[in-house]
């Protein structure tokens, strides 16, 4: 694994748009940054794709475990919904996509840092502009032709589409979002073409659009149409807790993401998963309570369980010094809640901090997104790096000069 410095393509923000990246730029600085890629061997590869395979794996055991123990306090799950989530589970109500968020400089085994499980987004840039961008490289000449890229996302999101379409027998689909939040709706909009593409009948809604039909119990579209399946890009955590979260448990309605993501989607899941599979080598230790000092666990992350973009993130130390610590809303109520987790600092390159994006579509690996930033807590200032896999890499010097279409520089190779 290593960070190269690159000369983008050429009017790349055009590119970029119109492929259905409209935030691209952020305060006037490349939020899609093409200047740069990280290149992984195909060992490197295969080993980030069984951490993946491996971790979900474990967090659905993990989640039943929850599940079965009602364990709904520690989550801070209303526990009037937990029957519900019960059922979903029972019935194996099929998921859609998740996000691991992982540390690795390509030695030893990837950490788990937490799982996006319910609303992730980046989607849009891992499966669509990472993509054409290495494919425009090619083409040109500026990239070797054996370059490739771990990225079956789109392909797989059409095909679990498909897939839960047939397994429930519906043909319609609604997609729920927050169409004011610009990243959101670009995410839902790429969701919806999926969708339409495995043949489905799919539209868009307004989170705060649906309706609910008493007489009927089932939720409406602004038309009165029944919602049957409905995908919506808007957290559990928050729907059960809005005015409306009473009516979920009865409505006639299939959820994507499923109520069971509820429990796999919040960080309290990493002290269980902890306890079930101690010392595994993809997880790192956490725990509900700070670790003692004298423990083997030295420095540490507090992170909020419904924490997001790196919100109210502290870094700590057993000794009770803060390394780094970022802003944000979740300390109120039940959002302020905590766990803690090793910590595990993300490799550095060139002053920047990569956190690798393993997705997951339909229960199995899909492909990778990598967003950097310049401090030790990825937040919403990070930025979009592509990615390849160059099939000859292998190198065992420890310095390795790159000039194939790239700006000279040095760097020091980590095979």
């Amino acid at each position: 694994m290593r960070r190269q410095s690159i000369l983008p393509r050429p009017n790349w923000q055009k590119k970029v748009e119109e492929k259905g990246l409209e935030i691209h730029t952020l305060d006037g600085k490349p939020y899609w940054n093409e200047s740069a890629c990280y290149l992984f061997s195909s060992a490197e590869v295969d080993i980030l794709e069984k951490a993946v395979a491996d971790l979900y794996e474990m967090c659905v055991e993990a989640a039943g475990f929850v599940i079965e123990n009602r364990m709904w306090d520690i989550f801070e799950i209303p526990a009037a919904f937990g029957p519900w989530i019960e059922a979903s589970w029972e019935a194996d109500q099929p998921s859609l996509y998740g996000r691991f968020d992982l540390s690795w400089n390509g030695s030893g085994p990837p950490k788990m840092l937490e799982f996006n499980a319910d609303t992730p987004t980046s989607l849009v840039e891992a499966g669509v502009i990472q993509w054409y961008w290495l494919e425009d490289r090619i083409a040109d000449g500026l990239s070797p032709a054996q370059w490739d890229q771990f990225n079956s996302i789109h392909d797989k999101l059409i095909a679990s589409w498909a897939e839960i379409a047939a397994s429930e027998r519906i043909t319609r689909l609604h997609i729920a979002s927050m169409t004011d939040q610009p990243e959101d709706l670009m995410t839902a909009v790429y969701l919806l073409d999926t969708a339409r593409q495995s043949g489905l009948e799919a539209s868009m809604i307004d989170i705060n659009s649906i309706g609910f039909n008493p007489v009927r119990k089932e939720f409406v579209d602004l038309v009165n149409d029944p919602i049957d399946m409905i995908f919506k890009l808007y957290p559990w955590e928050w729907m059960v807790r809005e005015k409306f979260g009473r009516d979920l448990p009865v409505a006639q309605c299939m959820w994507l993401e499923p109520p069971w993501k509820m429990v796999m989607s919040n960080k309290a899941i990493l002290p269980v998963l902890w306890e079930m599979f101690p010392n595994h080598p993809n997880l790192l230790w956490a725990g509900w309570e700070r670790p003692e000092p004298g423990s083997s666990v030295n420095e540490y992350v507090s992170k909020p369980i419904f924490g997001r973009e790196g919100s109210n993130v502290i870094v700590e130390t057993a000794q009770g010094a803060t390394l780094a610590a970022q802003e944000g809303p979740y300390d109120q109520g039940p959002f302020s809640r905590r766990i803690y987790q090793a910590y595990a600092p993300l490799p550095e390159y060139s002053g920047v901090r990569p956190v690798l994006g393993g997705w997951v579509i339909g229960g199995e690996p899909a492909g990778l997104g990598i967003r950097e930033d310049d401090g030790p807590i990825t937040t919403n200032f990070s930025r979009f790096v592509p990615h390849a896999i160059d099939s000859q890499a292998g190198c065992s010097c420890l310095d390795v000069v790159f000039c194939w279409g790239f700006e000279m520089e040095t760097i020091r190779c980590h095979e």
